[in-house]
């Protein structure tokens, strides 16, 4: 019969009664209300049923209606479900009872009801989430928030007619009361929701822009809904105006994970973050406290950095230790009240419905602990990321302002250390910061507990506990001293793989990359040395912890038997879930201590480094601008890069410039050149003596410093666009042609350290940028050295002479013909300024001017001797004719396709060269996970691991089984076993258990490293092999990044992420076997709870996997732009841009706090709302429990299920969260795969043909229709170039800027295949043979000298192939000889990183010194002497003609006298041979190109 048939013959009966009695006893009829509420469901679910069917019948038809009201969808749909979970509970529960008891016909009612009120809610909640409710009328919801109402009024009505009936007859079971009162709040709470919150739905698929990030909807005052462009990153997060059930609940999370679940997020997705959290706020509380505490950040220490880190988020530190505190009093309460609960079942009951107070309270504590223990979470990541921006923000400041020597102490490879792993772990350790008083509390509410249970037996208990504590306490200095020792290898490896990447092009050239790749294998075996030590260590104190709660366990129980304290079941049990709570403290300790000891080791460092020294303050005496007709006045100057040195770097200076004077600097290579721009710009600090400046400076250095970004970019420096003064200086600085060749002009894209551009271009980009500004004073340092003669003294007369020519400027030349029109001519030697004066003036007034002057005479009268030549040379073959001019043609069309092979085709999406940082999109695929195992030994290791923790968990299953098996329920019952046999099988299962754990761990421990080591191995050798268009297009931050934070993911973290979530799946696996043993009916319950935690799972896990792949992306910018910094410090501190990087820093900054702020407010959404169903669960077996009659079940074994129960939320909550994190870290190996698979260059060595070692013996090398293209979608470079060049002649290579001269060298290097054509080497096509035999065989000096950080020895023969009385005689030869015996070390004397210690023109000349050691019958100077002064310049001519007289040398010069003494000139044009002939032949036709560059540069020389 059904409910509502059963009801209306209630109605009728009662009606024909007649009486008032008994029409009101028929009305508190409990049947009546079940009933009513039943048909009123069965009402509902028709309704709807007709609706939808009205819905396909006008979707069928196309009819498309809009909606001008909506409900809020979240949160009906939320209640509903609960309304409908909750209601399949009890339906449940009722059929066990019917089961069990029989039934009736007011049970039939009554399980009706049940059953339609679940069917109709979850209709109501599949209809809200699949938005079948938005059918377009707001009359239907009018409907709906009347049946709310009708709901409402309903539940009242049965909770009136339960409570009456129960207080009159006492027979009414008290789960209906339960019920009642649940159906009542939940009406209440939907009728709130319904009615007075109105929002538009984040799921509504007509609002589809949503999704992607450019639109948010807003409701009107009027009901209309109107778009509003708001992209997320222009917004704040919606957790600073969040209501309080919204903050609770982690609701504000939901448009964000909504968005997420329908397409990939990208940054412009993540709303900002709010004031509070982002750097800006935070570094400026932290840095105004470190100034109240110190003084000044040089005096800080890690006590005070701490100190004060602590102050910038006090409030949410104290809120966190508030959440900490309820939450382990909550965690407390199940442990308490077991012993009673074991009692109820075994017949004891104090009063009436004991069982449901208890289990309320149970699920009570429950809830409160999962807010407390969410909250607690959530807000600690809040102050992690709070405090790990502030540090970097100190770090990257610092960085600007270290001193020269402080700078040569830290590399940038260590600094970058400091901001990816220091910092981040300080951030980190707000996870553990409340431990150590927690441990305190948790012990002392645990012996509290203990005390209750067993008496006495307690303090053997606590004493136990201490024992383990105190253990900790050597095991925390081995890991201090291990993690200590990481992390300096750890800095030595990361410094040594940054310094080659930043020189990969000259390592590719020489063929030394596997040696230094070697190199960086050493360093990281170092370092693999601890780390296997540290993890070894872990493995043990993993043991040991694992084995404490068993420890501890079992002292406590022998403790009871020897004092002869009774065990009873109840007892144990409440002891054993005091236990296992405690394990949690006990095993996370060692963690804490180690985290401890790592944030020490941590802040100690950044300290060190906040201590360092900055730039003296008082070194510039700084003049009021436009108070003083002096510009620059140095008077008795002394001045030193190493002030602890007594060697003075500048010494006995003396000078004055007044405004709008032009100075020049000259003197030969290492006099003192460029440092006295350096200490003008306050950088070199002053020993004594006095320096004033008046007015703004700029500077350009002799190593162009360029940043990633657009060109334009680069040249306003944060100026505002003014178009003409814009215009003009691109026109004096050349750079007008070479925009128009580009394809994106000057918005293309400089790759990092401007590696698309070539020498000259990056020189012109600095003198733009410098002139752009617009300052007082301007200092050059040799910037017309990198480009060709033409474009010199075009640069000379538009920029010095022309815009500049009202300023004051300074600047240090090689090329004596720019001397002239100096007003003051400073001519330095040996860090002294030997000559001051005009040109005419110390001509004659000294020597050292006159050898430079004299070293240009002789180079001009080589010019003009083969200018005038040998008259019977004067004619030219037909045949050599019909070659210049075939090949002289120039193409016009062409020039727009062409600059040096990196122009980039406009019409590719994917035309720059430096693309966005690449990442996986959607789920990480299962083959991550399985390349990942297979890399330790095949995965061999991996089901013995899994053995050990089934076998750990069925022996302490079975441990904690035969405690409650054995142990009498009360005092009054015989025990099954005897004590003494009670307590040697336990110990005899807990040491089992505790030695599965020794096994598991230590395996764990070999696979991970294992693994670790494998994919290391793998990176590192596909990155030195990959060739050099990926180091062109990927900038080193993103290979740092990944060689550093991903690699540390791998080595401390992956393997133990994995091994947590399948041990979790294991233990559940556990808990569910236990807990069904004696309420199997929980399934009915567990199965689809944990189909809705998948559910959710699957909600939430595509969102976080997009933000945990933008953190890793979004790290990358932030070391890039230190290390750009860094590099370029000397630059941004002479523009006064300081404040502007420290800015983009901040932004950066926030940019990746961004994506891991909603990381951990999306983690904490998912497992609060994972909390709660398992909470379900756990109330529900304990419903089941309390329902079946005594003596049905096991009291013992019963209060079992309950204390395994108690971990059930703790660990379904763990699952989902050690999946989720899982994912999330392993997206680590996943980035780290990526660059395992690099395209390789060719082969090093081809066996089968390996050329002779005599090869080559006469060097000729032949070029045969060479085309070259740097990418199959960019244009050609070389377009058909054939000529031959002689073997054991000299061949000199000329042309403008872009016309394929360093892209012909790179082809004969192979660092670029041609893709047609070929070279030939006597007689080898290169192609053919290994790489390594080709670069062996030859030899270059590089445009820019490299030098790398060791020593003079391991600099001159990196692969120590020499004997030192040879390394000596290269260093004779190059002049270099007496410079290194003058050093202490001598060949071992220490250069410091990039060669800092020595001078441009000195690096230049130990890269002379390699050659003459490497003695190849082949050498390549590419624009070799640009960095030196002419008479250096003819020195390394002499010696090169001298050693190398019988080699073939090709020259690329922009010096014409460089090039005049070769045998051949070829004079490239965009790609194309225009001329190739001898020099003398080349002169003596004056229309040719060669002839007019020549001419151009002894006009400008003669010109004085």
């Amino acid at each position: 019969m059904g409910s509502f048939d059963y009801s209306m013959l209630s109605l009728t009966n009662g009606f024909f009664h007649g009486s008032v009695s008994s029409a009101a006893h028929f009305l508190l009829e409990p049947s009546l209300a079940h009933g009513l509420s039943g048909l009123a469901h069965l009402v509902l679910l028709l309704a709807f049923c007709f609706l939808w069917v009205c819905f396909k019948f006008k979707a069928g038809c196309g009819e498309r209606q809009t909606e001008t009201g909506s409900l809020y969808v979240k949160g009906t749909f939320m209640c509903c479900l609960v309304i409908s979970v909750y209601n399949l509970v009890f339906l449940s529960l009722d059929c066990f009872y019917w089961y069990r008891n029989g039934w009736s016909e007011g049970f039939l009612v009554t399980l009706l009801d049940f059953g339609l009120k679940a069917l109709a809610w979850g209709t109501v909640s599949f209809c809200l989430h699949s938005q079948v409710s938005k059918i377009g009328k707001l009359k239907f919801a009018i409907h709906l928030r009347v049946w709310w109402v009708s709901y409402f009024a309903v539940s009242c009505y049965c909770l009136t007619v339960d409570s009456v009936h129960y207080s009159q007859t006492h027979s009414l079971p008290i789960r209906y009361l339960v019920s009642d009162v649940i159906s009542v709040v939940f009406g209440l709470l939907i009728v709130y929701v319904g009615f007075f919150v109105k929002s538009v739905s984040e799921q509504d698929p007509l609002e589809e822009h949503l999704l992607n990030g450019e639109t948010r909807y807003t409701t009107l005052s009027n009901g209309s809904v109107e778009l509003k462009n708001c992209k997320g990153e222009e917004t704040v997060t919606p957790y600073e105006t969040a209501g309080i059930f919204s903050i609770l609940s982690f609701s504000w999370m939901g448009p964000l994970i909504a968005t997420g679940k329908k397409k990939a997020l990208d940054l412009e997705d993540i709303p900002q973050l709010a004031s509070r959290d982002a750097v800006s706020g935070t570094f400026q509380i932290l840095r105004n406290k470190l100034e109240s505490e110190c003084g000044t950040i040089n005096r800080v220490t890690t006590l005070s950095l701490a100190k004060c880190l602590l102050y910038t988020a006090w409030k949410e530190i104290l809120l966190t230790a508030v959440f900490a505190f309820i939450y382990t009093l909550a965690t407390y309460v199940g442990p308490y009240l077991i012993d009673t609960f074991v009692q109820y079942l075994n017949g004891h009951r104090d009063f009436e419905n004991e069982g449901y107070v208890l289990a309320c309270v149970f699920f009570l504590a429950k809830l409160v602990e999962c807010l407390a223990m969410r909250h607690w979470f959530f807000r600690v990541q809040q102050v992690g990321i709070r405090v790990r921006a502030a540090l970097v923000a100190m770090i990257y400041n610092k960085g600007l302002t270290l001193s020269c020597q402080s700078r040569q102490q830290h590399t940038s490879g260590e600094i970058i250390n400091f901001m990816t792993v220091d910092a981040e772990r300080v951030g980190d350790f707000s996870w553990y910061m409340h431990d150590v008083w927690l441990v305190v509390f948790q012990v002392g509410l645990a012996l509290l507990v203990l005390y209750k249970n067993l008496g006495l037996a307690s303090i053997s208990a606590f004493v136990a506990t201490i024992a383990i504590m105190l253990i900790n306490i050597p095991l925390g200095k081995l890991q201090e001293k291990f993690q200590d020792k990481i992390m300096e290898s750890k800095d030595t490896r990361m410094k040594a793989t940054s310094e080659i990447l930043r020189n990969m092009r000259i390592l590719k050239l020489q063929g030394w990359e596997m040696k230094f790749l070697s190199k960086i294998s050493e360093l990281r075996n170092i370092e693999a040395g601890w780390l296997k030590k540290f993890l070894y260590t872990l493995s043990v104190t993993t043991f040991v912890f694992w084995g404490a709660p068993t420890f501890v366990s079992v002292i406590t129980f022998g403790t009871c038997m020897l004092v002869g304290i009774p065990l009873e079941s109840g007892k144990v049990l409440s002891a054993l879930a005091t236990f296992r709570i405690l394990q949690e403290p006990i095993y996370n300790l060692p963690d804490t201590i180690s985290m401890v000891v790592q944030t020490k080791v941590s802040l100690d460092r950044i300290v060190a480094f906040l201590r360092l020294d900055d730039l003296q303050a008082d070194i510039i005496e700084r003049v009021p601008r436009g108070s003083s007709t002096t510009a620059v006045e140095i008077v008795n100057g002394n001045f030193s890069w190493d002030s602890s040195s007594s060697n003075l770097t500048l010494r006995d200076i003396n000078f004055k410039v007044e405004h709008g004077m032009r100075v020049a600097v000259c003197g030969t290579v290492g006099s003192g050149k460029s440092s006295l721009l350096s200490c003008i710009l306050g950088e070199v600090p002053k020993t004594s003596g006095n320096l004033r400046v008046c007015g703004s400076k700029a500077y350009v250095a002799q190593s162009p410093w360029i940043q990633s970004g657009k060109i334009e970019d680069n040249i306003l420096f944060s100026k505002e666009m003014d178009r003409e003064r814009y215009k003009r200086v691109l026109e004096a600085c050349c750079l007008e042609k070479d925009l128009e060749i580009l394809s994106f002009g000057d918005q293309t894209v400089i790759g990092e350290r401007g590696i698309n551009l070539s020498g000259g271009q990056k020189q012109r980009i600095q003198i733009a940028r410098a002139l752009y500004q617009d300052v007082d004073i301007y200092l050059f340092d040799d910037p017309f050295s990198a480009v060709d003669a033409h474009t010199g003294s075009h640069l000379f007369k538009e920029c010095l002479l022309g815009v500049l020519s009202s300023k004051t400027v300074i600047y240090v030349t090689h090329q004596v013909e720019f001397l002239p029109a100096a007003d003051l001519i400073l001519v330095m030697k040996d860090g002294r300024i030997t000559q001051a004066g005009k040109y005419e003036e110390i001509l004659r007034s000294g020597t050292d001017f006159m050898a430079l002057v004299g070293a240009h005479e002789e180079a001009l009268s080589a010019i003009n001797s083969s200018v005038e030549g040998d008259s019977s040379k004067n004619s030219t073959s037909k045949e050599d004719e019909s070659v210049i001019s075939t090949n002289g043609i120039t193409h016009e069309d062409d020039k727009s396709d062409i600059q040096d092979g990196r122009a980039v085709d406009a019409s590719k999406s994917k035309g720059q060269l430096v693309q966005e940082e690449e990442r996986e999109k959607g789920k990480v695929g299962f083959p991550v996970y399985w390349k990942y195992i297979k890399s330790a030994y095949g995965g061999a290791l991996v089901p013995i691991i899994l053995f050990g923790q089934v076998l750990f968990q069925i022996l302490q299953i079975g441990s904690n089984y035969w405690m409650a098996w054995a142990t009498p329920v009360s005092e009054d019952m015989e025990p099954p076993v005897s004590t003494s046999r009670l307590i040697i099988v336990y110990v005899a299962l807990s040491v089992g258990s505790s030695l599965c754990v020794l096994l598991r761990s230590a395996l764990l421990v070999t696979a991970g490293f294992k693994a670790a080591t494998e994919l290391f191995v793998k990176m590192h050798t596909s990155i030195f092999r990959a060739p050099m268009s990926f180091f062109d297009a990927t900038p080193s931050g993103r290979i740092l990044n990944r060689a550093s934070t991903d690699q540390s993911t791998l080595d401390m973290d992956i393997p133990f992420r994995v091994a947590s979530f399948c041990f979790n799946v294991i233990q559940l696996v556990g808990i569910i076997a236990v807990m069904s043993q004696v309420a199997w009916q929980v399934f009915i319950i567990f199965i689809p709870v944990m189909a809705v935690c998948i559910w959710y799972e699957q909600h939430y896990i595509p969102s976080a996997r997009e933000l945990s792949r933008l953190i890793g992306v979004c790290k990358a910018p932030v070391i890039q732009l230190f290390s750009e910094t860094i590099s370029g410090s000397t630059t941004i501190r002479s523009f006064d841009q300081e404040s502007r990087f420290q800015d983009t820093n901040m932004k950066l900054t926030d940019a990746y706090s961004r994506p891991k702020f909603h990381t951990a407010a999306a983690m904490e959404w998912l497992c609060f709302r994972l909390d709660l169903l398992s909470s379900i669960t756990f109330a529900s077996s304990l419903i089941f429990l309390i329902s079946i009659p005594v003596g049905v079940i096991d009291p013992g074994i019963a209060g079992l299920s309950v204390t395994y129960g108690l971990n059930l939320n703790m660990l379904q909550a763990w699952l989902i969260w050690n999946l989720c994190n899982m994912e999330n870290k392993i997206i680590s190996v996943e980035r780290i795969f990526q660059y395992t698979s690099i395209p390789s260059e060719p082969p090093l060595v081809i066996e089968e043909n390996r050329p002779d070692r005599s090869w080559p013996a006469f060097g000729e090398i032949e070029l045969h229709n060479l085309q070259v293209r740097y990418a199959p979608q960019l244009p050609l470079v070389l377009r058909g170039v054939t000529c031959t060049f002689p073997g054991g002649k000299k061949t000199g290579i000329v042309g403008r800027t872009g016309s394929g001269k360093s892209t012909l060298i790179q082809t004969l290097f192979r660092i670029v295949d041609p893709v047609a054509g070929h070279i030939v080497i006597d007689n080898i096509n290169i192609t053919t043979i290994g790489l390594h035999d080709l670069r062996s065989k030859l030899s270059i000096i590089p445009q820019d000298p490299t030098m790398f950080e060791g020593t003079v020895r391991s600099n001159l023969d990196p692969l120590e192939e020499y004997a030192d009385e040879d390394i000596w005689e290269a260093l004779d030869k190059c002049q270099l000889g007496d410079e290194v015996r003058k050093k202490e070390g001598k060949l071992d004397s220490t250069v410091s990183e990039n060669g800092e210690n020595w001078s441009m023109g000195q690096r230049q000349l130990v890269c002379l010194g390699r050659v003459l050691l490497k003695k190849s019958k082949v050498l390549v100077l590419d624009e070799a002497t640009a960095s030196v002064d002419t008479a250096t310049d003819n020195l390394i001519q002499q010696t090169l003609r001298q050693h190398f007289s019988d080699c073939t040398v090709i020259t690329i010069a922009h010096r014409i006298t460089s090039v005049l003494s070769s045998d051949m000139v070829l004079l490239l044009s965009h790609g194309l041979i225009e001329e190739y002939d001898t020099p003398t032949r080349l002169l003596e036709d004056k229309a040719s190109s060669f002839s007019q560059l020549v001419a151009e540069y002894t006009q400008r020389s003669g010109s004085r």
